[in-house]
């Protein structure tokens, strides 16, 4: 079962798809949109990737990030950011901590979750019926922007 909203979202530090070090507390202040998906490079996790990518202008406009997650390593994210010119920094869980702090283990691989935290560190939006063509815009709409 997903985290609740209103709770303090787990801190983490991981690398990202360039093999840069990425903490939640890089992002003090800023709202953050961390979500969760299954693999690289397969159907459903392109589409919902991509509609983020497509969408990342209204999101900056906002002051808001943008941070996938999955468990594959840091050279299948950046295989997959080449391929589809994603625009946005994929999270390496290779060693599944954050899939398990944030309640998503589907059994070797997160389920499909989304997450919005606060400036502050706090839940304050959980989205696990996930459609992944209009999940970016979905996620804006449920922030009322």
């Amino acid at each position: 079962m997903a985290l609740a909203v209103g709770s303090d979202a787990p801190t983490f530090t991981v690398k990202d798809t360039n093999g840069n070090t990425v903490s939640l507390s890089d992002f003090k202040g800023k709202t953050v949109v961390l979500y969760f998906y299954p693999k690289d490079d397969t159907p459903g996790c392109t589409k919902q990737a991509c509609s983020f990518r497509d969408s990342i202008d209204q999101y900056k406009s906002k002051d808001i990030v943008i941070l996938g997650v999955s468990a594959d390593d840091e050279a299948s994210h950046q295989a997959f950011t080449q391929k589809y010119n994603l625009n946005f920094p994929l999270l390496a869980d290779t060693d599944k901590s954050l899939i398990k702090a944030y309640d998503v283990d589907g059994g070797g691989y997160a389920k499909r979750v989304t997450y919005v935290i606060d400036g502050n560190g706090k839940i304050i939006q959980v989205d696990s019926s996930v459609n992944t063509s209009t999940h970016a815009s979905d996620v804006l709409a449920a922030l009322g922007l």
